[in-house]
């Protein structure tokens, strides 16, 4: 069977010499992840990037099997990953995604909500342009995994964002991201330091 969708590629991981598993985030079939044949190869460098939006085929042998995908670029935000605070909040949001979804349990609000952050986050002139995306994604996140709460107000001043990322930040290490996926919380840290060196 042969699937196609627009997806958020969030991470991969190199499979074999140049394969990669990636895991991808749809709006209809929510987290996927899949085999990309030379994945980690020089031609696929610029599409195997956290943040990227592209089009997916994917080609399912057997249920009980990992699918194989082709991926074309749609939508590249590479250029972000060497500027320090876009490339660490792409990395934190994306990260995150990945670790906290089930596989193949659609979130299309989800989805929606990290392309208009992702697209925040690189058209903003600073972070004080998306910092308030951030805390209403992750609040969202939060809340369609079933860990409750509403919608932050949004917050006026730097210091109050600020503190709502922390507040934020134990509940998604302590709901989401206990055991092996706290090493997902690293990004963060280094997500939140570089930050409060705005303050």
């Amino acid at each position: 069977m042969i699937s196609r969708a627009s997806a958020i590629l969030l991470a991969s991981r190199q499979q074999g010499e140049t394969g990669a598993i990636a895991r991808l985030l749809t709006a209809d079939a929510g987290l996927v992840a899949a085999y990309v044949a030379g994945g980690r190869g020089r031609q696929m460098r610029a599409v195997m990037v956290p943040g990227n939006r592209v089009a997916a085929e994917f080609t399912v042998r057997a249920a009980n099997q990992l699918p194989f995908a082709r991926l074309e670029l749609e939508h590249s935000r590479g250029a972000l990953m060497t500027e320090p605070l876009p490339a660490a909040a792409i990395q934190w949001v994306c990260g995150l995604t990945a670790a906290a979804l089930p596989e193949r349990q659609p979130y299309p609000s989800l989805h929606e909500g990290l392309e208009a952050l992702l697209e925040a986050i690189a058209v903003a002139p600073s972070a004080r342009g998306w910092v308030s995306g951030l805390i209403a994604y992750e609040t969202l996140l939060l809340c369609e995994l079933g860990y409750g709460g509403i919608a932050p107000p949004p917050a006026a001043d730097w210091d109050a964002q600020m503190a709502m990322l922390g507040i934020l930040e134990r509940r998604l290490s302590h709901y989401l991201l206990a055991g092996h996926k706290g090493d997902v919380m690293g990004a963060r840290t280094l997500l939140t330091g570089r930050l409060a060196r705005m303050g």
